[in-house]
């Protein structure tokens, strides 16, 4: 515990220090997209550690102890996702730029609405937002439910203080220091998840498969990916992959770059970059079952791991170096959820006044000092890492069919029923199948709901585009 603890001073020491160098900033700019001026290489910094942050990697963990290879497919669908990002990343930072646009949902509610439908503009400024916030707070429960398990075990606390804990940290932070800080403490970050990874984990690995021959000992449907069935497996590049478009703290990154160029750049490099890392997770978890058996509780066996291949000095840092992960994508996914719900959810309009900036800010930490502690409350009440981290990422799909059409074509708030109808029927379909294979999973695999959701979601869309009387314009 002696080593944990000095590992954690050490980190508190650095969190604090930016903290402190970020409090008195008071240019919005600045605390939501970092000045629209960051670079590539803070930028995919960034982006690759909220990817591969703690709750995806203890998630990861966790699906590769239950489910083998089968999620490895998730980061195939992301890389595949990061290309398709980078055919538009440049024009995603080009509209932030001109319109002053900060957000997701603010891009979505701009588009499909105007300043002769006040009352529709604010339902749909509501929907957007309020699906966008229900998405983040299960990836932000997910983080949490990570960082308290980890504190339990360090300190032999009860989960319910180590939730609190991990809250409050999560909290004061984010609060204090934006996006700006959020960047520059997710460099940091990163670096030591590769420490972590080149020093613990791949050196373990090895150990506990024998070189990976031990691999084979376990369950073929392990081993092919067809665990949660093979439309599970077929789901993930057709239908995840685009998700990545659609994801709000990746389109807070593209705002925040320095110009479309880097936005490009970094969605390339950040979709190579972060495969070894969706297979390393995985194999963790697969390497803890040859060993361990089947009878561990999901959450616990990335510490059962580490328990294993560390001394207490090496335990410590690895401990770090995963809270650390967790912090970089749980204050990325606080931010951008304040960020979201402040500037949209009330109904953006196109004619508004321009909400003081000070008030803005204060607003939006505020929101998140709210949102951080209602996640809390849902990381105490459902702490099971997997499902939070499936269904968080799951939702996301809903918005894709409307998101590239408001790319794609302009003028497209004419469309604005049909784009309230697909986003709401989306949504309602995949709360409705992930429930039903939750209560009855032989029916039904739960984590595959968002298939009929995206398939539904673009039905609806594409329906209401061919009983339109009225084409949208073909120009860019």
């Amino acid at each position: 515990m002696t080593w944990i603890i000095f590992w954690i001073f050490i980190y508190m020491t650095v969190i604090l220090y930016f903290s402190l160098r970020h409090v008195k900033s008071h240019d919005v700019e600045n605390y939501l997209v970092n000045s629209r001026q960051t670079r590539t290489i803070p930028l995919v910094f960034t982006t690759l550690a909220t990817f591969v942050g703690g709750g995806t990697s203890i998630g990861l963990i966790a699906m590769g102890y239950e489910s083998g290879f089968a999620a490895v497919g998730i980061g195939i669908a992301y890389v595949i996702g990061f290309f398709i990002l980078h055919r538009f990343a440049g024009k995603i930072n080009l509209i932030g730029s001109e319109h002053k646009i900060y957000s997701f949902p603010e891009f979505l509610i701009k588009s499909y609405t105007d300043i002769s439908h006040t009352a529709y503009t604010r339902a749909f400024s509501s929907v957007v937002s309020g699906v966008n916030v229900f998405i983040f707070f299960f990836l932000l429960a997910a983080q949490f439910v990570g960082m308290a398990v980890l504190l339990k075990f360090s300190f032999s606390i009860g989960y319910e203080a180590a939730a609190v804990i991990s809250c409050l940290v999560v909290i004061l932070y984010t609060t204090i220091a934006g996006l700006s800080g959020v960047i520059i403490t997710d460099m940091i970050q990163f670096v030591i998840i590769v420490f972590m990874i080149i020093f613990i984990f791949i050196p373990g690995i090895l150990a506990d498969t024998d070189g990976f021959r031990r691999l084979s000992e376990l369950p073929e449907n392990m081993l092919n990916g067809s665990f949660y069935g093979y439309l599970f497996l077929i789901g993930l590049p057709l239908f995840l992959a685009p998700s990545v478009m659609v994801r709000m703290d990746i389109w807070q990154r593209m705002f925040a770059a320095k110009n479309p160029d880097v936005a490009r750049k970094t969605s390339l490099i950040s979709g190579v970059g972060m495969l070894p890392f969706y297979v390393i997770f995985p194999l963790v978890g697969m390497a803890v079952r040859v060993v361990a058996g089947d009878d561990i509780k999901t959450n616990d066996v990335t510490w059962l791991f580490l328990y294993r291949h560390s001394n207490d000095f090496v335990a410590g840092f690895a401990v770090i170096g995963l809270i650390s992960a967790l912090m970089s994508s749980a204050d990325s996914f606080l931010n951008v959820i304040a960020i979201s719900t402040i500037r949209d959810f009330a109904g953006w309009k196109k004619n508004s006044t321009a909400i003081n900036k000070e008030r803005l800010q204060k607003l939006i930490r505020i929101a998140t000092l709210a949102f951080g502690f209602l996640a809390l409350f849902m990381a105490l009440t459902f702490p099971k890492i997997v499902d939070l981290m499936v269904v968080g990422l799951g939702t996301i799909v809903i918005f894709v069919p409307v998101t590239f059409l408001a790319i794609l074509r302009k003028e497209v708030h004419r469309y604005r029923k049909t784009a309230m109808a697909s986003v709401m029927s989306g949504f309602a379909v995949n709360l409705i199948f992930f429930v039903l294979g939750i209560i009855n999973p032989r029916l039904f695999e739960p984590k595959s709901s968002f298939i009929p959701a995206f398939l539904v979601a673009m039905l609806v869309l594409l329906t209401g585009l061919y009983f339109s009387h009225s084409k949208p314009s073909l120009k860019q």
